[in-house]
């Protein structure tokens, strides 16, 4: 079998899923699933590889999976049918609820004290980089959610399925495959990097030196091996290693969910990401300044949601820290990421989902009228000083200004330009978040101009 099936795991529920393993060549395997009488049979290429489909339910468990052919017969227990995640990203989606040495996760140790749950299923591909396509990950164990598991697993994706399964009352099942510190490129294949013509592809055989910064290598040993299996969407964390590439980035994001879509071969799943939180990134780079400036790549995933059909951007503009690239705060992120899953792809209503978001700019006289979208309850502060924007002229000379919000739109000046032309809202690495819709969910930093810098 796959690593991935396993006693404790989830299949997607209503959705015909996608089985697979080894066995001898041209062997037939029969596979039966107890939610019913249904059996389904492939028979073993020249390799010994087999994959077939299983025609699942609507939720519901325990069940059982039984696996027959010329070897041993197999079977799994405890398996559910629900709804299913994939996690990726890097170390701020790999972070579990335990945290890094030194570096928490806010409020944890009880939220790990309380989290069992029999309907909530949690799996970790093993780290893996490598220069060949793997057909297998390494082993790793579907589990129960339960404190031991929990302060190991996720916190981003804990949190996420945690109020998924709370709402939707039916089995979570959270795959999660990421790697700290990596570069979106080693998340994609060849033939979708060849497009990027500064991407350099290792060969076979060379020596992988950066183990989560090399195009190709995190697809070919972790993602790989676990295309096709029944999802209903992706959660993605992921871009701070990208930072002070953002033009590039912006591309590179909207190309991979293509590839990751036109693998798993379901049609356009929900993909809803994380904006990177806000960092002094000179704390850990020489460079400065200019497209160094982390909001850029900030404002290229809040850009990126135009081009990817059926996503959407969680905003975490109000939990950076500056002296830690992991904020403590892993909760926000988790909860805004079910929020959109909630309202955007299972249809629930009365709850806000989706931050407010620039819109369109207008001059009238000497001060820059900004409107958003998403804001139906208008905007506000929550009775502290707007802060955070900037004002610039046709000289693209950058000053504070004033900011007063009327609404869903907001009104920005400032003495030193009579005409204004462009405003930001937000653009340094670190920033704190100033400005929220009424629901308290925080606007993305963002820009009105293209300019270089």
């Amino acid at each position: 079998m796959s690593s991935l099936f396993t006693d404790n795991m989830v299949f997607q529920q209503q959705a015909e899923c996608a089985v697979w393993g080894w066995a001898k060549a041209g062997s037939t395997i029969t596979v039966a699933p107890s939610w019913g009488k249904q059996k389904y049979t492939a028979k073993a290429d020249a390799a010994g590889a087999w994959r077939l489909k299983v025609k699942t339910p609507a939720a519901g468990g325990p069940y059982t999976l039984s696996f027959s052919g010329d070897d041993k017969p197999v079977k799994l227990t405890n398996v559910l049918v629900g709804e299913v995640w994939l996690c990726g990203g890097q170390s701020n989606m790999e972070m579990p609820m335990k945290g890094f040495k030194g570096q928490p996760v806010l409020n944890s140790n009880e939220a790990v004290l309380h989290s069992k749950n029999d309907q909530l299923r949690l799996y970790t591909v093993p780290r893996s980089s490598v220069t060949e396509v793997q057909e297998n990950s390494k082993p790793s164990p579907w589990r129960v959610a339960e404190p031991e598991a929990v302060s190991n697993f996720s916190a981003t994706a804990y949190y996420f399925g945690r109020l998924l399964q709370e709402q939707l009352h039916v089995p979570v099942g959270l795959l999660h495959c990421s790697y700290s510190g990596s570069f979106i490129e080693a998340w994609m294949d060849v033939e979708n990097l060849k497009q990027f013509a500064g991407v350099k592809i290792p060969a076979k055989g060379d020596t992988i030196k950066q183990v989560s910064r090399t195009a190709t290598t995190l697809y070919n040993g972790m993602l790989h091996p676990i295309e096709g299996y029944g999802i209903k969407g992706v959660i993605w964390y992921q871009g701070e290693s990208n930072y002070d590439r953002p033009d590039e980035y912006q591309k590179m994001l909207a190309a991979m969910v293509k590839q990751w879509r036109t693998k798993w071969g379901m049609g356009d799943f929900p993909f809803y990401y994380a904006q990177i939180a806000p960092f002094d990134y000179t704390r850990t780079s020489k460079n400065k300044g200019g497209k160094y400036n982390s909001a850029f790549v900030r404002d290229a995933q809040r850009k990126a949601q135009e081009q990817i059909p059926n996503s959407a951007m969680a905003v975490l503009l109000d939990v950076g820290e500056e002296a830690n690239i992991h904020p403590m705060r892993k909760e926000p992120g988790g909860t805004r990421l079910a929020l959109l899953a909630l309202q955007k792809t299972y249809g629930l209503k009365g709850f806000g989902a989706v931050s407010p978001s620039y819109e369109s700019m207008t001059v009238k006289g000497s001060e820059a009228v900004v409107r958003f979208k998403d804001a139906p309850m208008g905007m506000t502060a929550f009775g502290q000083e707007l802060k955070g924007f900037e004002i610039a002229g046709a000289d693209q000379k950058w000053y504070p200004a004033t900011a007063k919000i009327n609404g869903s739109s907001i009104t920005v000046s400032a003495d030193a330009v009579k005409t204004p032309v462009a405003v930001r809202y937000a653009f340094q690495d670190f920033t704190r978040a100033t400005l929220f819709g009424n629901d308290g969910l925080p606007v993305s930093s963002f820009r009105t101009d293209d300019w270089a810098e």
